[in-house]
């Protein structure tokens, strides 16, 4: 590969990421944590390649928000009423990103 190859795969990348960044700086919110949030639901709508954007942020420092643990109902039908909370345990609703990582 000569060095004139290189560079322009490396300007390519380099537009991929900042059109991921805006993308990702569009959709996010300010967090209590001082960071950002960006919910997963705002990613999928946003309809492009969601697995690109989380990658985007998981390479950014970003991290899943922890699940909260649904309570369990009670009553004869509460188990069925409420779903199957193993079926979402493992798909994250937000995403954080630490204090500066959209700067």
């Amino acid at each position: 590969m000569t060095a004139l190859e290189d560079g322009a795969r490396h300007g390519v990348a380099r537009e991929l990421d900042d059109a991921i960044r805006a993308v990702v700086v569009r959709l996010s919110r300010p967090h209590a944590s001082g960071g950002d949030v960006i919910e997963r639901a705002a990613i999928l709508a946003e309809g492009g390649d969601a697995a690109a954007i989380v990658a985007w942020i998981i390479a950014h420092a970003g991290e899943a928000e922890a699940a909260v643990p649904r309570t369990s109902s009670r009553g004869l039908h509460g188990a069925r009423l409420g779903g199957d909370p193993a079926a979402t345990r493992g798909i994250p609703r937000r995403y954080v990103l630490p204090e500066g990582a959209l700067a």
